[in-house]
């Protein structure tokens, strides 16, 4: 019994495409299909190919695209979270409403946690318990700091292995400076969801240019701590330059002054078709505008020394007053010429209660810190030396940073370069501003390589197929031989021959087209075996000569036997 069998393919492949249709020759008793089937269409073969990437896949990259990442920038004295909103960076306010957060951790007596603004506020009357500046512990070997860990107000010992620890005596605890920052990260991360109502779970951070491997696989560990996923740390001065949109320009040469709380960095980039190469960084770790607050401090403290005849710097709460009227002082006198210092109730002795009544003029200020200023000259030089650049290759100097707002700093940068330094961008903000950019270009890039390892995915499947089309065919036509009619054979050759230069062009679109066009005429195949006399008429009796004879019976030969069942329609 002989059966011809149209069947349409279902599978369809990456990218949605129209099946082809196939068609398959069954013969015998049951259907059997024997190895001459012809079957050409359209099927998922299996390749080894490179793995998609995970923003294809579903995997973390893309739900960068569907989660929202923020900017962090974990700085030493304050920090700052950014997100994009509407296109555009925006800063996140906290519970507090302020833009910045204090990098200050508190315990209370109780054992209560305080972190941010309310942490730095009790720090005059609990000095021993709250952790400022830990920036410049993180990552870091108690030989390291021995000069830092003297300048703040609460205790800085090193465990068996020589790492720093933070004595905590109200809760008899010892902190790593990674659990203090982790504590800093979870209070920005908990506001910023608050402000974009969602729930945040991933960042990118923000280091100094200087960090080393130590200190940055300890800030992504504070993450960690913190139940954050920290995709991505980026160099500040690099982020500085995102926030400013400096990725848009074609070859311009930036330098980067950022001078924050705790450190000092230069860098000097080139930027060209949003790459950011970094020519040279040069910098100072130990150098920040907590070294101008204490310049005020010791001001102020040998003055009262001379007059009270008692050393300020022994009494922690009165160092911790002491430091934060400094900080003040010097914020003003960035805007005015004179500050007034007021600190009633310094100290007490036998005599009764002891006061402070300063006035410090911005001249005064600089000649304190006039050892500081310089120490800023170095770096920069050493930056442009190293980058092998004069000061006439410099296209832009952007300043990065709260103490950049020292009009002495600003001055000598002018001097240093030779030209006005950008500040159109808040520097205490413009380092989470770029993070949150930063963010942005992560998930256009995810997006962007999700599209190429889709036409990846998708050429190399057709491909495939196309190589199965044209190993079939010519099988097939081998298989049948002269039973394949001779014009319809050679519009197959045809269009087989156009399939293998297509996939010879590489042109995903053109191997489609030309495996469409060959199913058409693979169509035809069956339709001429299908109409083949042999295929339907009864042959010869059995007994008679060989061929078929119009009126007889049933035949058998010693060749290929066709049975051939006819039912009468009475």
């Amino acid at each position: 019994m002989v059966s011809f069998t149209c069947s349409q393919v279902g599978a369809t492949a990456a990218g949605g495409a129209s099946p082809f249709l196939g068609y398959r020759w069954r013969s015998g008793p049951g259907g059997a299909t024997p190895s001459s089937s012809l079957f050409v269409g359209r099927r998922l073969a299996a390749v080894q190919m490179r793995a998609p990437s995970r923003g294809a896949r579903g995997g973390s990259a893309l739900r960068v695209t569907c989660e929202k990442v923020v900017g962090i920038d974990l700085g030493t004295t304050n920090s700052a979270v950014a997100a994009m909103e509407g296109g555009k960076p925006t800063v996140v306010t906290n519970a507090e409403g302020a833009r910045t957060t204090p990098s200050v951790v508190a315990y209370t007596k109780t054992g209560e946690r305080l972190v941010g603004q309310i942490a730095k506020r009790q720090a005059v009357v609990n000095p021993e318990n709250t952790f400022f500046s830990v920036k410049r512990f993180i990552g870091r070997k108690m030989a390291e700091v021995d000069d830092e860990a003297k300048q703040v107000s609460y205790g800085v010992v090193k465990d068996e292995n020589g790492n720093v620890k933070l004595d905590c005596p109200a809760i008899g605890k010892q902190f790593a400076a990674e659990e203090i920052s982790a504590q800093v990260l979870r209070k920005l991360v908990d506001d910023a969801s608050k402000f974009l109502n969602e729930k945040i779970t991933k960042a990118v951070v923000t280091v100094p240019a200087y960090f080393n491997d130590s200190q940055r696989t300890a800030t992504k560990d504070a993450g960690r701590i913190a139940g954050l996923e920290v995709l991505r740390i980026i160099n500040e001065p690099t982020a500085a330059s995102l926030a400013y949109g400096f990725e848009k320009k074609n070859n311009e040469t930036i330098l980067v002054f950022d001078l924050g709380g705790g450190t000092f960095d230069v860098s000097v980039l080139e930027v060209g078709d949003g790459v950011f190469e970094v020519l040279s960084t040069s910098g100072d770790t130990h150098l920040g505008g907590d070294d101008f607050d204490k310049r005020i401090v010791d001001w102020l403290a040998s003055n009262f020394k001379k007059d009270e005849r008692i050393d300020l710097l022994k009494d922690k709460q009165a160092l911790q007053r002491l430091t934060e009227a400094a900080e003040k002082a010097k914020m003003e006198l960035s805007t005015l010429t004179q500050a007034n210092i007021s600190l009633p109730f310094i100290t007490a002795t036998a005599d009764g209660p002891k006061h402070i009544e300063a006035t410090l003029s911005r001249a005064k200020f600089e000649e304190l810190c006039s050892d500081l200023i310089d120490r800023l000259k170095t770096p920069v030089n050493n930056a442009l030396r190293d980058a092998k650049l004069s000061l006439s290759d410099l296209d832009e100097v952007i300043l990065v940073g709260g103490s950049t707002r020292i009009p002495a700093v600003q001055e000598l940068v002018r001097k240093l370069t030779d030209k006005d330094p950008n500040v159109t961008v808040n520097p205490d903000e413009v380092v989470s501003l770029g993070a949150a950019v930063q963010v942005e270009r992560m998930v256009e890039e995810a997006d962007k390589f999700a599209k190429e390892d889709k036409e990846k995915r998708d050429a190399i499947d057709t491909k495939n197929q196309a190589d199965s089309v044209v190993y079939q065919t010519e099988k097939q036509l081998k298989e049948l031989g002269d039973k394949v009619p001779a014009p319809v054979k050679e519009k197959v050759d045809v269009k087989l021959q156009e399939l293998k230069d297509a996939i010879s062009g590489g042109s995903t679109q053109s191997m489609k087209d030309a495996m469409a066009a060959l199913n058409q005429e693979v169509m035809q195949i069956g339709q001429a075996m299908y109409n083949q006399p042999g295929a339907s008429a009864a042959g010869p009796t059995p007994g008679a000569e060989a061929g078929p004879t119009p009126g007889t019976g049933p035949t058998q030969n010693d060749g290929d036997v066709i049975d051939a069942d006819f039912t009468d329609s009475n």
